[in-house]
């Protein structure tokens, strides 16, 4: 034959079977490496978002804080349990800068990551205002961009929205990314640690944890006041996070990428 066939033959059961070439092996490999996960960050952080920002519309005067609280910790372990697989389930430009400091997140698909989560979180957003009465949107009590109110606010919910944040990061890079503590109940826990630091600092901060859980309401609902709080806050404490488990809690993959070996 005068040139290589694109695909070649293997005989199974008596019968040839095509094996994809190496040109159609390597466009799955770049697809799944590259475009599959931020596909799945943006279809995670959408849901997970719609999910919350309705638990807010939504919440009644007698359920307090518990409704959001078990709303966004129930959605966000069941989305990682499903899709985490994919991404590594992070939902949040936050834990993505964590995961990355940590060798988690190869750190050329760090802005991919973010663009995906922040587009998910409008996409979110925007499902919710367009699902609820207009009349409850506006009402919405408990959402985060309407809990800071004043200037002396916002050294209380900057400091808990740091500390929040990085509990939440420590359960992800801890419980899904780190080889030494990692297991199948990771986003299980991780769900539980969302549920817990909106019960504790829901009414403080609005415990957001996640400048993409912020921008998508911030923009439907053109509110921008103090919105610097829920993107310092969380990155701050990714941070730390990542800077603290890679130098001190890490295991030793992490400690050796550290001394680049």
């Amino acid at each position: 034959m005068s040139g290589e066939a694109p695909m070649c033959d293997t005989e199974l059961g008596g019968g040839k079977v095509k094996e994809p070439s190496m040109s159609s092996r390597s466009r799955g490999s770049w697809f799944e490496r590259f475009v599959q996960p931020c596909l799945v960050e943006l279809l995670g952080s959408a849901l997970f978002i719609f999910i919350g920002c309705l638990s807010v519309i939504e919440n009644g005067p007698d359920t307090g804080r518990l409704q959001p609280a078990l709303a966004h910790g129930l959605a966000l372990g069941l989305i990682i349990a499903t899709l985490g697989n994919i991404s590594g389930g992070h939902f949040n430009p936050a834990v993505s800068l964590a995961a990355m400091l940590i060798g988690g997140l190869n750190v050329i698909m760090l802005l991919p990551y973010w663009i995906s989560q922040l587009c998910g979180g409008l996409i979110g957003a925007a499902l919710a205002k367009v699902v609820s009465p207009e009349e409850r949107f506006w009402n919405a009590s408990g959402a985060a961009f309407v809990t800071v109110q004043e200037q002396g606010q916002v050294a209380g919910a900057l400091g808990l929205e740091i500390l929040l944040t990085a509990l939440l990061a420590l359960a992800v890079c801890m419980g899904a990314i780190n080889e030494k503590t990692r297991g199948p109940l990771a986003p299980f826990c991780i769900g539980f640690s969302v549920t817990v630091d909106i019960l504790a600092g829901g009414a403080i901060s609005g415990a957001c944890m996640n400048p993409a859980r912020a921008f998508g309401p911030a923009v439907m609902a053109n509110h921008w006041s103090f919105h610097w709080i829920y993107w310092l806050g969380p990155l701050l404490a990714g941070l730390l996070v990542g800077l603290l488990i890679r130098l001190f809690i890490g295991d030793g993959k992490t400690r050796l990428i550290l001394k680049g070996r």
